[in-house]
């Protein structure tokens, strides 16, 4: 029997032109750097260097976030407590926390006058110096622990509880248990939560910007920006952009190829129990990992809100215009990324075929190549002929925000979209019910939820970013996280604690606000 289309015609005209706007910003952007990018033999010796760090530094941070984060997953996994989900969402919470945010967080606890340099000189110790390499590859490991700790607690959650009843039968102790059940899925699922990782490091902008420490300590994203800023060498921002696109190319289709899955096998769904880990020094041990990881994660954010909560009151007129053109970006960003990440979804389930139904996703997820500083220098190339960018500068932010976080919201939408066609198609058929009518009546009602987490996602993350706005944006134009670094290099760091709290608090409301908006309509 052939398989079931969806009657909605109009999807045809949006998915296209959804489609065609993904191309315009990834390939076409990267046809436009092409055009204007010189020869590899235009490359200097500090260019080179960048090249070098930038794999380097994402290659110890990758490293480090997945070695910590592997214990800190192994203790939320055989560990029940008082207060363990509330610790697992907090670990989500540096994905949509502003970078700028927590790069100031980590400067007051691990700067050369934050807590720990003060604590070292009560015994005579040095302080600590933060910038460079290391400093770096601390804000990395902050931001990708969490991610790389629900990845890996995924994996174990998926081992059945059959495997450790059977181990219980069997007398297997700690160390049998590892050798048999976990390191078969660490090593089926860490190379692939690495390489992500490692990607997301190699397009880290604002980290470095505020943390890289001169130019030993540049990346290629760093490059791009300051061959734009600071000289205007078009050319050789447009071939750094070329090298960037490449690499994360090439490291996106690594992490999709060695996603491999576990082969543990299914069982019953039993809630796992866990038999070994009855032994004090485990029990110690996970205790101490865990108190370890909640700190680390917990200290920067509360000494913000201790430096700014009382800096709020008196901060300047630009910064809370600022933060109102932030507010106007991330929304306009939610809605345009929540209407390509929809149209992109219907698409797929209207033609049916699983092939082609995946080739149409693929498109919405080619930003994962692309970082937001190469699709910039393209629209930047693309606009300087014919406009001033900066005139352009919010809607620009707006549009490549919306496209890099995409790939979430398609992740979110699309499997959503499949079962309500799956179990609700064939009734909406036989009613007649298309186009918009199908859309309204049964599509939009339940997918509030995913709509709502999505849009609220997308939100926040376009609220923090430190990325395009900063190639486009004069100071008339600039949002909170530009206006907050601005802050920062001027070392007035009371104001800049007090914008960090203000972007924080409207990050997460804008998430708290779609998110729960959309859960509240699913419930009712």
């Amino acid at each position: 029997m052939a398989k079931r289309l969806v009657p909605i015609k109009p999807v045809y005209g949006l998915g296209a032109v959804s489609a065609a706007l993904i191309l315009l910003l990834t390939l076409g952007t990267l046809a436009a750097v092409v055009t204007r990018a010189e020869g590899v033999s235009a490359l200097r010796p500090a260019d080179w260097a960048a090249l070098r760090f930038t794999l380097w530094q994402a290659f110890l941070s990758a490293s480090l976030s997945v070695l910590l984060a592997v214990p800190v997953a192994r203790a939320l996994a055989r560990r029940q407590f008082f207060g363990r989900s509330a610790l697992v969402t907090l670990l989500g919470a540096p994905f949509i926390l502003p970078v700028i945010v927590a790069v100031l967080g980590l400067l007051a606890v691990f700067g050369r006058s934050g807590i720990l340099s003060t604590m070292l000189g009560w015994v005579g110790l040095p302080p600590v110096h933060i910038y460079g390499l290391h400093g770096v590859v601390l804000a990395h490991v902050f931001f990708n622990i969490p991610l790389a700790t629900r990845l890996i607690l995924q994996g174990w959650l998926a081992i059945p509880a059959e495997r450790f009843r059977l181990a219980a039968s069997l007398g297997f102790d700690n160390a049998d248990i590892q050798r048999v059940l976990e390191w078969p899925m660490l090593r089926a699922v860490v190379p692939g939560i690495f390489m992500v990782i490692f990607l997301l490091c190699m397009t880290s902008f604002a980290v470095v910007l505020a943390l890289g420490g001169g130019p030993k300590a540049t990346t290629l994203e760093l490059a791009i920006y300051q061959a734009f800023r600071f000289d205007f060498d078009l050319g050789k921002a447009a071939l750094l952009a070329v090298i960037q696109f490449g690499l994360c190319a090439v490291v996106a289709v690594i992490a999709w190829r060695v996603a491999t899955p576990a082969g543990m096998g299914a069982g019953l769904d039993r809630t796992v129990e866990r038999w070994d880990t009855s032994n004090p020094v485990l029990r110690a041990q996970d205790f101490t990992v865990l108190v370890f990881a909640t700190l680390f994660l917990l200290t920067p954010l509360v000494v913000i809100f201790l430096k700014g909560a009382g800096a709020v009151w008196t901060l300047p007129d630009v910064v809370w215009w600022s933060a109102f053109r932030s507010v106007l970006v991330a929304l306009g960003s939610a809605a345009l990324a929540i209407s390509l990440a929809l149209s992109l979804a219907l698409l797929a389930v209207k033609l049916g075929q699983k092939r082609t139904a995946g080739f149409v996703e693929g498109f919405g997820y080619l930003t994962i190549a692309a970082s937001p500083l190469v699709v910039g220098t393209g629209l930047f190339i693309m606009i300087f002929p014919f406009a001033r960018p900066s005139d352009l500068a919010l809607p620009v932010t707006a549009i490549v925000n919306a496209a890099m976080s995409l790939p979430f919201a398609l992740r979110a939408l699309s499997p959503a979209l499949r079962d309500i066609e799956n179990d609700f198609g064939r009734l909406a058929d036989s009613l007649g019910l298309s186009g918009w009518s199908r859309m309204r009546l049964l599509i939009l009602p339940r997918m509030r939820r995913p709509l709502g987490f999505a849009a609220g996602l997308a939100a926040a993350l376009s609220m923090g970013d430190l990325g395009v706005i900063a190639l486009f944006a004069d100071p008339e134009s600039a949002t909170l996280p530009l206006q907050m670094f601005r802050l920062m290099t001027a070392y007035r760091m009371g104001d800049a604690a007090g914008a960090a709290l203000v972007l924080l608090a409207l990050s997460l409301c804008l998430f708290w606000v779609f998110d729960r908006g959309g859960r509240v309509d699913a419930d009712t």
